[in-house]
């Protein structure tokens, strides 16, 4: 190990909520990211207010190369284990991780387990933060058991390149400009709990933001179905509204509660239905679509509140032609 007493500390890192998950990016990319990271590279003398609070500035300079990760996805069960590999860096690439700015970064080199291990106690606390040192001797023993027992070649893998950063979108398509600049405007103050009150529900952003989005993508009042069939939103090929004519559905959830969640529920009403059709999951501000004939497997994305280039594909594909 690369740590001065050749015993490497042992950490949890937290894999997101239930609802909106980051953990599978930790895995595949070979890194562990926390955040906020939308206030800039964390360097000697700022603050950690910056930070809202000491978890950057701890992950920062706190971690050692050689330091073990224990990847929390339930307050006592754990998925995967690494190795710290690099020093702090800043990845900009990660600054919409499902909707989160987690751009503090270190590269890791994770082992998933083939199945959660759960230590049966809350060995990260009763309430665990995003990220802390591991302190219980139970938990402790079983990293340091872990990193030492066959195999180990994971341990010295090479490190897969970073993806690229995608780059902003420079011109927002004419049509959607008012309602991405709305959007935006509503995003600050559903945020602000003082002045606004308690976040909106799924069937106000329906109202605000994705039916006028859908309507400046050309789709007119009556080939779009509110709580048709159970479905937030059912778009229709053309008229009369039925199965055969749905085109595409939209699945809503409420601001930051995770909009990937959405698709299982938006299959179920497909199979209810008979049907396969692409699936867009949708929060009013952040929209993924999900190709039918892919799986299911994501296709294009966009967030309205910082567009990248690529979300130009999602625009293209909901646009009605």
């Amino acid at each position: 190990m690369a740590n001065n007493d050749a015993i490497p500390g042992v950490w949890q890192m937290s894999g997101g909520p239930s609802m909106r998950p980051y953990a599978d990016v930790f895995l595949e990319h070979e890194v562990a990211l926390i955040g906020p990271g939308d206030a800039g590279e964390w360097r000697a003398g700022r603050p950690d207010a910056d930070f809202d609070g000491s978890f950057v500035r701890r992950f920062a300079t706190e971690v050692r190369i050689g330091d073990v990760f224990l990847l929390r996805t339930a307050s006592a069960q754990i998925s995967a284990v690494g190795i710290v590999a690099s020093e702090y860096l800043y990845l900009s690439q990660f600054d919409d991780v499902n909707g989160w700015d987690l751009q503090h970064g270190r590269r890791v080199r994770w082992f998933r387990l083939p199945v959660p291990y759960d230590f049966g106690s809350p060995v990260f606390g009763t309430n665990p933060s995003r990220f802390s040192t591991v302190s219980t001797e139970s938990a402790v023993e079983y990293a340091r058991k872990f990193i030492n027992s066959p195999p180990t070649s994971w341990q010295t893998v090479p490190l897969p390149g970073l993806p690229p950063e995608q780059p902003p979108l420079e011109e927002v398509p004419e049509a959607l400009r008012d309602i991405v600049g709305h959007g935006q405007d509503l995003l600050s103050l559903y945020g602000d709990e003082r002045s606004f009150g308690e976040p909106p529900l799924e069937d106000e952003l329906l109202t605000h933001l994705v039916v006028p989005f859908l309507r400046a993508l050309g789709w007119p009042p009556e080939l779009v179905a509110i709580k048709w069939r159970r479905i937030d939103v059912c778009l229709f090929k053309t008229l009369p509204r039925t199965s055969e004519n749905c085109a595409l559905v939209l699945e809503a959830k409420r601001l930051g509660m995770g909009v990937e969640g959405a698709l299982g529920q938006a299959r179920a009403y497909l199979d209810n239905l008979g049907i396969r059709r692409d699936i867009v999951v949708t929060d009013g501000i952040r929209y993924r679509l999900y190709a039918h004939d892919q799986a299911f497997t994501p296709v294009a994305y966009a967030n309205m509140a910082r567009l990248k280039k690529p979300a130009v594909d999602l625009f293209e594909r909901i646009t009605k032609t």
